[in-house]
């Protein structure tokens, strides 16, 4: 019976470890949402750090930054929040979704007019957008979509965005523009200098398009992180040369 009991104590002391370990793991598990345009570069990021961090597990939710501001303020719980311009990251703080202390810039980008690989069109600048040729221009909704608003400000700036407009089909995130392109579903489309190289078999950069202000990304943690510790110890990985070699292969 001796014998029976330490068994059933081993036991019972295996069982403690292992819920100890699951609460402890489960404890390190963060959800970062994350500007759409950033898809490639942080899923090699998070593969890198939970390598790093074999106790770590980072949920990655993408999608349009506007989108997933929206989701925040809904309740969905996000841990770090990754944006594709100021104006977005701007409303977080403003709905007190972030903590503003937490807030850096860790990339750049610029804005690029593609089209389909195979396209014949002369695009030499943004005012060849008017030619009756190109008769379908993918452009994120401003509304919600970084690159869209980037763009509308440009064409707005060289008066062109009312003809140019009257051609857009909306997407939803950068990508989707990507896609159409690359389908051949449009003649051109606005995306990010980074998008290119993930299709560049497909698209090729017709112009490159500067921008009235910088596109930085800004990153922070929310103000209901579950995991704050955690979201900043991956947010300081991101920062570091490590996360910062990972961004720079993905030519941003």
């Amino acid at each position: 019976s001796t014998g029976l009991t330490m068994t059933f104590r081993k036991n019972l002391l295996a069982l403690a470890a292992l819920s100890l370990f699951a609460t402890a793991a489960q404890a390190a598990d963060i959800t970062v949402s994350a500007a759409a345009s950033l898809t490639n570069a942080f899923k090699e990021i998070a593969e890198k750090y939970q390598a790093k961090y074999p106790d770590a597990k980072v949920q990655l939710n993408f999608g349009a930054s506007g989108a997933l501001l929206q989701q925040m303020s809904k309740g969905a719980p996000v841990d770090l929040f990754a944006s594709a311009d100021q104006a977005t990251m701007d409303k977080a703080e403003k709905q007190d979704l972030i903590d503003p202390k937490t807030r850096h810039n860790f990339v750049q980008n610029t804005l690029v007019l593609i089209v389909p690989s195979d396209s014949t069109l002369t695009l030499s600048k943004l005012a060849d957008l008017k030619k009756a040729d190109v008769k379908k221009v993918a452009i994120g909704n401003p509304a919600s979509v970084p690159v869209g608003a980037y763009t509308q400000a440009t064409l707005e700036a060289a008066h062109l965005w009312k003809a140019v407009s009257a051609k857009a089909v909306n997407t939803q995130n950068v990508r989707q523009s990507l896609d159409y392109v690359a389908r051949g579903e449009v003649d051109a489309g606005f995306v990010y200098g980074t998008d290119t190289y993930v299709m560049k078999d497909k698209v090729k950069t017709a112009l490159e398009v500067p921008t009235q202000t910088p596109i930085l990304y800004p990153l922070a943690i929310t103000k209901d992180a579950a995991q704050p510790e955690e979201a900043r110890r991956f947010q300081a990985f991101i920062l570091a040369p490590e996360g910062q070699e990972v961004l720079a292969r993905y030519f941003f």
